[in-house]
This record gives structure tokens, sequence and C-alpha cells, in this order.
């Protein structure tokens, strides 16, 4: 009876000590830094890696800026960077090697389906992210998330309130159903353009779809189409429609444009090609030229875009945070848990807390997460005369 006694306590000893273990979660990883970690999770190889390597390198020049200047308080950041290939099944095991490596804050990921499970992820261990461009509206769901980057729902109510502006009576739509980020825009769009006189033509694909004769059928009427959706399907739409839509037509996309230039020939298109942005690369003054400059300097101009911009405020605006935390009489040690840096993250990002940088000036974020700050409307292309 004694021994079957000290064998169940050996065992509930042991289940303690795991359950523990386990509990520790991302803590544990941090024990032993001797820099400030900040990870994220993007695709840096296949279709969608002009937006994760121009994520990894902005962050990364940040990073080195900021520890050129000193760090905080003379403690660097390190910045790790790992490829999900814009697929979402691949985030759970890039998320636990970015704990394991230390981690204490994110840039969660690039794009939006893989960065709904690295929300649905972050939330035990507390881990606060400011993802610089995965825009859907379930991103920054749990109190944690946070965005650099327009929601779609604040894309698409933008793109209406546009819209509205130019007196058309009627506009084309051209969207994919079964992808988050076009779909989430678009239901966004659609909510507020209602009240208005203008009729939608709507057109749809799924999947990899890159036959659009029978959307282009549809829209050639169209002198306005709005096109939520990612370059590469958008460059093959204009490709194969240059002929048939109308010569003084305008295409209209949001921040998924970013990328046409590297993908397009635009001399073969005689359509006007234009997005919302919060970031004007072809900028000559201000934070965005100068940003502009650094990074075609350091890189290229090929992976430009506004992904790497927000991406680069994304770091400056955590480290500002927390050089204001400290201000504030918060203590902010090399070894901090990413759950305790997150609660101080948190209350600046929710509090008075203010950032200005290269995509906007006075940017706050509401306490849903969302950022408030302009957006204006970028012209990539103009028409052929």
């Amino acid at each position: 009876m004694k021994k079957m006694l000290k064998r169940a306590l050996a065992v509930m000893v042991v289940v303690v000590l795991a359950l523990t273990m386990t509990a520790c979660g991302a803590a544990k990883y941090t024990a032993n830094n001797t820099e400030y970690v900040i990870g994220v999770s993007g695709p840096l190889t296949g279709p969608a890696a002009v937006y994760g390597v121009a994520v990894k390198n902005s962050a990364q020049m940040a990073i080195d800026e900021i520890n050129a200047a000193g760090g905080l308080n003379g403690v660097n950041f390190k910045f790790i960077a790992l490829d999900d290939q814009h697929d979402a099944t691949k985030v759970a095991a890039n998320y636990a090697s970015l704990l394991e490596g230390g981690m204490q804050a994110s840039l969660g990921t690039v794009t939006t389906a893989p960065g709904l499970e690295f929300s649905n992820l972050s939330v035990e261990d507390n881990v606060f992210f400011l993802t610089p461009s995965a825009s859907g509206d379930d991103i920054p769901k749990n109190e944690n998330g946070f965005q650099m980057c327009f929601a779609d729902g604040n894309q698409g109510k933008v793109a209406a309130e546009y819209v509205k502006t130019l007196g058309l009576n009627s506009i084309g739509v051209f969207y994919k159903s079964d992808d988050p980020y076009s779909n989430g825009i678009y239901e966004q769009f659609k909510e507020n353009l209602k009240g208005s006189d203008i009729s939608v033509v709507e057109t749809v694909f799924t999947g990899d779809a890159s036959d659009f004769s029978t959307q282009i059928s549809s829209l050639k009427e169209c002198k306005f189409i709005f096109m939520p959706i990612y370059y590469q399907p958008a460059a093959i739409f204009m490709t194969q429609a240059k002929d048939t839509i109308a010569a003084d037509a305008v295409y209209y996309g949001c921040d998924g444009f970013d990328g046409l230039a590297g993908q397009l020939d635009f001399s073969t298109i005689p359509q006007e090609i234009s997005m919302l942005s919060h970031f004007d690369s072809n900028a000559t003054e201000g934070a965005a030229a100068e940003f502009i400059k650094k990074y075609t300097e350091k890189y290229d101009a090929e992976t430009l875009n506004q992904f790497g911009a927000s991406a680069y405020d994304c770091v400056y605006a955590i480290y500002n945070a927390m050089k204001a935390a400290i201000k504030a009489g918060k203590e902010i040690p090399v070894t901090i848990s990413a759950s305790d840096l997150s609660d101080i993250l948190k209350e600046q990002f929710t509090g008075e807390f203010t950032y200005s940088g290269v995509t906007g000036s006075d940017i706050k974020w509401q306490d849903n997460g969302y950022v408030s700050k302009g957006a204006i409307k970028y012209v990539l292309k103009e028409a052929t005369k």
C-alpha cells in the first residue's frame, strides 16, 4: 500500500512539474536573452515573397539603426524572420521556434491568412504583436494584437468613401471570394457603399484561376473597376484585359496592389492603375523619402513597397513605446517575459502614445487594435494619353 502511495505521489509530482513547465510557456525562453528579441513570420519564398522580403529587410534596417544609436538604454535588439510561404499551416511551427528563440514582441505575420493563425496562437502566451500588413479585420481580435496597416474593413470603408466622391453611376468589382483579405475588404466596401446611387457589376474568382476572360467580358463597359486583390492575379487580369477594358478606365486596388511594378510592364497597359495607400514610394521629401533613400541604398528598389515601410514603422513604434514606458517608471529588463512586456506595450498602445514615421504622422491605435491614420490615393501608373 505504501509503495503504491509513493508511486502515486511520484506520478503526481511529475505531472505537476510538467504542467508548471508548460504554464511557464514563453516566459522561460527569455531567461537567457542578452538582446531584446522581435520576431515575425512571413513569405520569404514563393509568390508572395516580395511582401515578406520587404518586411524582413525594412525591420532589420530599423533594428540596425536603433542598435547603432545605442539600443534601449544600451541594450541591443535582435530580429528573427521565419518563412511561412503565405501558408497558414506553417505558422504554428514558426511561432514555436520564435518563442524558443526568446521572442518578446512580434510583428505577427505579413499576410492575413497566416495572421489569423498567429493571432490565435499568441493569446495563451499573451505575446504582443504589431503587424505591418496582415490586414484582416479579425487579426487584432484579441487584446494583444495591433495593426500598423489599415484593417480590411477600414480599407473597404475608405475605398467606398472615395468612390462616392467620383460622381459615377456604376462601377465594376473584381475580387477573390475564397480569400479572407479580398472578401473582407469587399464586404466592408459594399456595406459602406449603401445609400449611394452607384450600381455595381460584381465578378469573382476562386483558387488559382488564371483565365479571367469571363470576368473581363462582364466588366468591359465599366470605367472604374475596384480590385481588392493581391498583385499576382491583378497583373494577369490587366494583361488579359488591356484591349477589352476601355483605355480610359481606372483600376483601383488596396495594399495588395503593392508589388505590381515588379510584376507588370506598365507600358503595355493603357488604363490608369491606382491604389489606397499609406505610403508614397515616389516621395521626394519627408520621412517617406528618407526611408526610400536608405532602403534602396541598402537593398534595392525592386522590393521597395508599403509592406516594408510599415514594418520599419512597426519596429520603431515598439521601440518608442518601450522608451515611453520606461520614462513613465516601468522596468523592462532584457530578460522580461513576452507576457510581461505585452502588458506594458498594450498599456502604451491603448493609451496616449502616438507615433510619427514613414507611413503617417500622429498615429494612434484604437482599443480594438485598429490603427488611426490618414490614407492617400496613390497612382501607380497614369492612363496612357
